[in-house]
């Protein structure tokens, strides 16, 4: 891995269990865990897109959701403020 042997990898633990502490150490190597799955996936589907540009994946991007939700709220917006429009319309002309 890396080039590293086996002496490498238990100084380097070492050092950063001396330097980082016991109490944060797990909460470290948690965090860098998630953020290397995260890489992984998104890696991942950026190959799948790659490979088959024609199939639509199930692992759809949460962004790609809220903007379609962004786009029900914004034409619901534009529906509810033309109704207002038309009611004081009617009210002017009454």
């Amino acid at each position: 891995m890396f080039g590293l042997g086996a002496g490498e990898l238990l100084i380097i633990l070492v050092f950063a269990l001396v330097f980082i502490g016991p109490k944060k150490l797990p909460e470290l190597a948690k965090s860098l865990g998630k953020g290397l799955r995260e890489f992984q996936r998104a890696k991942d589907d950026l190959m799948d897109h790659i490979n088959h540009p024609n199939v639509e994946s199930n692992n759809a991007p949460e962004y790609a959701v809220e903007d379609k939700k962004s786009d029900e709220i914004h034409q619901d917006a534009s529906s509810d403020q033309s109704e207002v429009a038309d009611k004081n319309n009617q009210e002017k002309n009454v």
